[in-house]
């Protein structure tokens, strides 16, 4: 074969794989383009149907969180008898009631937001059993009236962890 030949059948090969190669990559990133957009859409898409799932998840554990701060809590609940121990294991069974009876709910909210509320259920309870070893408790009532003076010292857990579900639900947005 002469050289000729071979620039001849160059000329003609070199713009060809070019032009090849030049087609594979756009409509590689055609379709990339085209995957992505269609991901996107189903994003879209699913978070759309599950916010307000997520949303009555978050607004059924503030509830549960109103309902075991320990000042309202103390007035919904009244003592059953006039011991302390029945009382405090009262109050704390109406505590994991409210918890079981929203369980399911951790499914739709974040970890961290999960853990916060059951650190604030915890500490809630130890709260409760912390003013029934007091020395100068020595009824339901004066259980009550010791655990409404603690809360006077300090923020009650519930508050703590309704800031930061309103902090989450408010990223919801974003």
């Amino acid at each position: 074969m002469d050289f000729n030949k071979i620039i001849e059948l160059a000329s003609y090969t070199l713009p060809a794989l070019v032009t090849g190669v030049v087609a594979y990559r756009f409509f590689e990133l055609h379709i990339k383009n085209n995957d992505r957009k269609r991901a996107f859409l189903l994003n879209k898409q699913a978070h759309k149907e599950s916010l307000p799932i997520r949303l009555q998840a978050y607004e059924r554990m503030t509830l549960f969180l109103e309902r075991i701060n320990l000042t309202k809590l103390l007035i919904r609940v009244a003592p059953i008898s006039p011991l302390k121990h029945d009382y405090e294991n009262f109050l704390i069974d109406q505590i994991e009631q409210e918890f079981e009876h929203n369980l399911t709910q951790q499914i739709y909210v974040s970890e961290e937001c999960w853990t916060i509320i059951t650190t604030a259920k915890n500490t809630t309870i130890q709260m409760i059993r912390k003013a029934a070893m007091s020395e100068k408790v020595e009824n339901a009532d004066k259980l009550r009236e010791v655990i409404l003076n603690d809360l006077l010292e300090k923020q009650s857990p519930s508050n703590a962890a309704l800031s930061f579900i309103k902090t989450e639900v408010a990223d919801l947005w974003y």
